[in-house]
């Protein structure tokens, strides 16, 4: 039998089904082992500190820190041994760069290659490796400057930022997203014909709260697409006492004071969308794109299962990178995952938690009762 390396045993690992899960947070029982929960905590880079804390807090396995690294040992984990061969690693690192990877810097191409190819490699070596495989774009990045503001929420759920982005939209594709406003956590990023449906909003929000509970206030802009999203809201909040309950529950606002989501679709663009306007420019340049709607059409059945693919996988990059601590900021810093669902362990008040979970079908009865109506799209 022949033998393997170590490369293309740890880019085998991906196939697992739950090295692909995205719900692990909430797993059912029945199905995942502790050892499969340690190893799919273990592949987003969470701390060993960490990890004990979503076993006991979200999974009810109480375990030792000592007993814990004995398990990743034996599970031949480890973050500073068995380092993967420099030629895998550049190997992971040119097939990004043939993709929207080529906009990372060695940061966000450092944790992809650990989380997405499950490689073993030292940060500095992505750096120096970036220099020699894409030395364009580290230049561009080092004279691209970012501009700050302060921010700062109670706690997870307290505030969604919800959005639409329209810079694909002259190709057919629109953009609809939520964040966290306390853990920056991305809520949901989805892709389709439009992001001007009421209906459309109105889904992936009831979607979203059946599986991660209410919001006490959601911010949006004042576009007609976020009318049935905010009356339902406000109708959830309707009983409830506290100093945001019922309308308050909603603000509306501009776009540009929509600041949370607004700095993120900055950071989206740069690693994601920048490569698909070029793409699509490169096609409409070419005359194989003229703007019509059978071409939109044509962009939508050719490229967005590959694109929502895209969106899916930034998400759970993003909710599983490491957030620096900024001197000016107030916010807290650590993984959007971590502070969204371990709160308690960044050490700060929260006044008020929803986590209430909403039966989505007895939303849209209630809503339909009300003499509201929920359509598909």
């Amino acid at each position: 039998m022949e033998k393997k390396t170590l490369g293309e045993t740890q880019a085998q690992s991906l196939s697992s089904p739950l090295a692909n899960e995205r719900t692990v947070y909430d797993y059912d029982p029945g199905s995942i082992t502790e050892d499969d929960l340690i190893r799919a905590y273990f592949r987003k880079d969470h701390s060993n500190e960490v990890i004990r804390d979503f076993l006991e807090s979200k999974h009810g396995i109480v375990m030792s820190l000592k007993t814990l690294k004995r398990r990743l040992k034996r599970l031949n984990l480890s973050r500073r041994a068995n380092y993967t061969p420099l030629e895998t690693v550049n190997a992971a690192i040119t097939t990004e760069l043939n993709g929207s990877g080529q906009l990372l810097g060695y940061r966000a191409m450092w944790q992809t290659l650990r989380q997405k190819h499950s490689l073993t490699v030292k940060r500095d070596n992505v750096m120096q490796a970036l220099r020699l495989l894409n030395p364009t774009g580290v230049s561009l990045r080092h004279r691209r400057r970012f501009v700050r503001r302060s921010y700062c929420a109670a706690g997870p759920n307290q505030v969604w930022h919800v959005d639409g982005y329209d810079k694909l939209k002259p190709f057919g594709i629109a953009i609809s997203g939520c964040i966290d406003g306390y853990s920056r956590r991305v809520m949901w990023l989805s892709s389709g014909s439009t992001n001007n449906d009421p209906a459309v909003i109105a889904h992936h929000y009831l979607q979203c709260v059946s599986s991660c509970g209410l919001p006490a206030r959601l911010w949006t802009d004042c576009g007609t697409e976020n009318g049935d999203m905010a009356a339902i809201h406000c109708s959830l909040r309707e009983d409830h006492t506290d100093e945001f309950a019922g309308s308050l529950s909603h603000m509306y606002g501009t776009s540009t004071a929509n600041q949370r989501i607004e700095s993120w679709w900055s950071f989206f663009r740069k690693q994601r969308t920048q490569f698909w306007m070029d793409l699509f420019s490169d096609l409409r340049e070419r005359h194989y794109f003229n703007g019509t709607h059978e071409h939109k059409c044509l962009v939508r059945y050719v490229f967005l299962g590959i694109f929502q693919k895209e969106l899916d996988e930034h998400r759970e990059l993003w909710n599983n990178h490491t957030i620096r601590p900024v001197r000016q900021s107030r916010c807290p810093s650590g993984k959007p995952e971590t502070m969204y669902h371990l709160p308690h362990s960044n050490e700060i008040l929260i006044n008020l938690s929803f986590v209430i979970l909403i039966n989505l079908s007895i939303v849209i009865l209630m809503c339909t009762n009300n003499g509201g109506s929920i359509r598909s799209y």
